[in-house]
């Protein structure tokens, strides 16, 4: 490690202002994020491998920024893939963080947080995963934030069993909870429906907790369970750090632990402790799944939530011009 704190380079890679704040609030510098990456990297590149990556960079001094399309300057090693945009229709070359020395990189691009795609460039067309995304509301403080979602959560899991489906959970990072469900790569399966399926059967088993409204204003409080987790969507990768104050980490839990956890528990200072040399959220995986039918046919009958909102908008939109 002493090479990593030498501020002069790391896997090749030049280093440069490691000790400068990471962000307000974060009580942690650049160098803190550089080596919690050196130190994670194989376990992220595990996850990340071969998924067009987006990543939150923050700048000295500059709100975050998502960056999708890598820089001009990029170095000739780092791995790409171009795909095609609708906007601004045009291709965008995305990172393939396919090794230790691409992630160290990005570190030190001041990329916190790290969003992979859903599809990997082997199979660009299958989901390898359905994910659903528990969101508390904003207006509660963070620790009762993460209980509603740890308690949204479950709904989630008891829909998943009565279905004789298995998933894996983590913590989103920030108040909310993240659950995986690993699919077998298949031509038929419709992955978008069967996530609002599930999150109308949970919605369904507890109204005064969980939500699937995807408009803010509606959701009254609730956990909002998200289930536009798909297609050309992306999500945070386990053990990739938060834009946070703290810089809160996503992290596996288990389904006994979630009632023990909070997310402060998780952060770039204490996560590879926690950790040692396992990667929890590959032990914690099942193995890839079928979808049931039923839940496939279920899902093709909810409306898709954006284009609802989408209209809802329009629809609001003209009556004030109206008025």
């Amino acid at each position: 490690m002493a090479s990593a704190k030498s501020e002069e380079s790391l896997e090749g890679v030049p280093l440069t202002h490691l000790d400068e704040p990471l962000f307000d609030d974060s009580d942690a510098t650049k160098r803190d994020l550089v080596d919690y990456v050196e130190q994670m990297a194989d376990r992220m590149v595990t996850h990340l491998r071969n998924r067009p990556l987006s990543v939150i960079r923050v700048r000295a001094g500059q709100a975050p920024f998502m960056q999708k399309n890598l820089p001009k300057y990029t170095p000739d090693w780092v791995q790409s893939v171009s795909i095609w945009a609708e906007r601004p229709k045009r291709d965008i070359a995305y990172a393939l963080a396919n090794d230790r020395r691409t992630l160290i990189w990005l570190a030190n691009q001041r990329a916190v947080e790290y969003h992979p795609g859903l599809m990997t460039t082997d199979d660009p067309v299958h989901q390898t995963h359905l994910i659903l995304d528990l969101d508390p509301p904003s207006d509660v403080d963070r620790e009762e934030g993460f209980r509603l979602a740890v308690a949204a959560t479950r709904l989630v899991k008891q829909v998943l069993d009565e279905a004789g489906l298995a998933g894996a959970a983590k913590t989103s990072g920030a108040k909310g909870m993240h659950v995986f469900v690993p699919l077998a790569p298949t031509d038929t399966v419709d992955v978008a429906a069967t996530t609002r399926a599930i999150a109308a059967r949970a919605e369904k088993i507890d109204p005064q907790l969980a939500t699937t409204a995807f408009v803010v204003e509606e959701r009254h409080g609730k956990v909002f369970v998200d289930s536009t987790r798909a297609g050309g969507a992306t999500v945070i990768t386990a053990y990739s750090p938060r834009i946070r104050p703290g810089v809160p980490v996503s992290f596996p839990v288990g389904w006994d632990d979630l009632e023990a956890v909070s997310p402060r528990d998780f952060t770039l200072r204490t996560a590879p402790g926690l950790l040692e040399d396992r990667d929890r959220w590959a032990e914690l995986m099942p193995e890839p799944q079928t979808l049931p039918a039923d839940l496939v046919a279920e899902g093709h009958e909810i409306p898709i939530a954006r284009v609802i909102a989408m209209h809802e908008g329009k629809r609001r939109a003209a009556a004030r011009r109206q008025s």
